[in-house]
């Protein structure tokens, strides 16, 4: 028997500098609506930089995450600490979730007991909000597609603004029209659709924490692709599971008749995966079939 492993990562993107702008950004939008808050005796503002403040904890867990996920294996944490960034990418999308639910449920009070327009400087504030929050989400915007982390900061600040947006919306509607019940309404509307796109996020990074196969990963495809190595007449005991928001490992069993074929197999297999399925930490068994069944031939033993 014999193990091949292959420790080749794809290129890690430095997230660093997006979370420290996105951390600066949205701290002093905090002090700005805190600032504003006090000055207009706006419980809105008040209440909206404490929500702002909790964004700010948000970001700095996803930006904590990326920097254990660097930090290299111990003898007790064999992999490395990454799944900190799946860990962070669960605990945004469960943040976004509670806030969509507070925002739906103060929405729901306010059609029994209408608020009062904001005032030019509240409006003026929630403006800035829109930059902030659109300018940090496009700061993740490219690294959101290869990294689940990143994509949940992304979704976190896209959310923020388009509430923003909704606010700034509705109390314009309010102004031309005087129906206060615009600004509930479209809360609920805007919340619902946040909801809707964070459902993929949850969905993703609970599935991540379970050893799930990563959704860009076809698991039959890869089996299919091992079995059609020369020489392996059968694959069995095939796992595949997340290190990290942006690392896959792969372990599999490899009967192989005519014997052990070499560690140049091994490597070849083990980079091939890596360049065609982006599976960076291979570790493969051979067996040459002249005993009895392996114990965990079958699928349903782990």
């Amino acid at each position: 028997m014999s193990e091949s492993h292959t420790h080749g990562l794809p290129e890690r993107t430095d997230l660093s500098p997006a979370f420290r702008w996105a951390v600066a950004l949205n701290a002093g939008y905090v002090v700005i609506e805190l600032i504003a808050g006090l000055a207009t005796g706006s419980l809105a503002l008040l209440a909206d930089a404490a929500h702002n403040l909790t964004d700010v904890a948000g970001l700095l867990i996803a930006w904590g995450a990326t920097v254990l996920a660097a930090r290299p294996p111990t003898s007790h944490f064999t992999y490395g600490l990454g799944r900190a960034t799946i860990l962070a990418a669960l605990a945004n999308a469960v943040a976004i979730l509670i806030g969509v639910g507070a925002v739906v449920t103060e929405a729901v009070q306010r059609f029994q007991e209408p608020v009062a327009v904001p005032g030019a400087t509240i409006l003026g504030v929630a403006l800035v909000g829109i930059a902030i929050n659109a300018g940090t989400a496009l700061l993740f915007r490219t690294s959101r597609h290869s990294d689940l982390n990143a994509e949940g900061a992304f979704l976190h600040m896209a959310a923020d603004a388009a509430v923003s947006v909704a606010v700034v919306m509705a109390a314009a509607g309010i102004l031309l029209t005087g129906w206060t019940w615009l600004d509930p309404a479209v809360a609920i509307l805007v919340s619902l659709l946040i909801a809707w796109t964070s459902f993929g996020l949850l969905r993703s990074s609970l599935g991540l924490s379970f050893d799930g196969v990563p959704s860009a990963i076809d698991r039959t495809e890869v089996l299919a692709w091992l079995a059609s190595r020369p020489g392996v007449a059968s694959v069995h005991d095939l796992h595949i599971w997340s290190l990290s928001t942006t690392r896959a490992a792969l372990t599999a069993h490899l009967i192989m008749p005519g014997g052990h074929p070499g560690d140049g197999f091994l490597d070849q297999v083990a980079g091939e995966l890596a360049h065609e399925f982006s599976i960076a930490h291979v570790t493969l068994q051979i067996e040459v079939g002249d005993k009895d069944q392996c114990r965990l031939a079958p699928d349903d033993v782990v």
